[in-house]
């Protein structure tokens, strides 16, 4: 879908040069196509901000740190175009969260010439439907060496709340507190909330499809048999 081009008149009829009200408009409106035409090129795990479609609209968007390099879909926020100096209406868009962004929906690095086509410049709120799910959270059970190296185990998510995440940790941290010796040799096992890394989602295991007791009990005979 091609983005919302707002369109202008000029008012009268008179010949003569634009007044420099009428100029800026004019050259803003031009800064913007020239954006269109040719998009700062985004570069995954970069942090920039970027800029998204949402609808007919392009939206500006923060990046999650470390979570912003997936070739499919990213974390990003939705935040107001004129960041950080809107904030009275910076609500708006902050109530969305960290939201799951694929990332063919991404037109480039954001431009501040795309301010124009963003629903803030047309006087609207963000609607209830952004076309992204929220990132939500997850579990990872980390296993460490004395000398703090060592690997991710098991990645748990997305959980649909956190409440559900930190429950699940505490079960798999109950769990691994009376195995600590055996479970990994070596390593302590250690069962952490993290944010749902959704560039990297497809390492992950789904905590609502299976038990996260099973899970864990399933990576550590894994481990074991290797």
């Amino acid at each position: 879908m091609k983005p919302r081009i707002p369109r202008w008149k000029r008012c009268g009829h008179g010949p003569g040069t634009l007044s420099p009200e009428d100029q800026a408009v004019v050259d803003a409106y031009r800064a913007m196509l020239a954006a269109l035409r040719t998009p700062e090129p985004w570069t995954p795990g970069s942090g920039q901000d970027i800029a998204v479609r949402v609808g007919p609209f392009i939206e500006r968007a923060h990046t999650r740190p470390g979570d912003d390099h997936g070739p499919d879909l990213i974390a990003v926020a939705l935040v107001h175009p004129d960041t950080p100096h809107a904030a009275a209406y910076a609500h708006r868009y902050s109530r969305k969260g960290w939201l799951r962004c694929q990332t063919n929906t991404i037109l480039g690095g954001w431009n501040p010439a795309y301010a124009m086509l963003t629903h803030a410049a047309a006087g609207l709120d963000l609607p209830a439907d952004v076309g992204m799910t929220p990132a939500h959270y997850g579990v990872h059970v980390e296993a460490r060496k004395p000398d703090r190296t060592g690997y991710t185990l098991l990645r748990l998510g997305p959980y649909n709340q956190a409440r559900h995440a930190d429950r699940d940790a505490d079960r798999l941290n109950a769990q691994l507190a009376t195995a600590a010796d055996t479970a990994v040799p070596g390593f302590t096992l250690t069962a952490k909330v993290a944010p749902f890394d959704v560039s990297d989602h497809r390492a992950y295991s789904d905590p609502y499809a299976a038990d996260a007791a099973v899970l864990l009990a399933a990576a550590i005979e894994g481990v074991s048999a290797a």
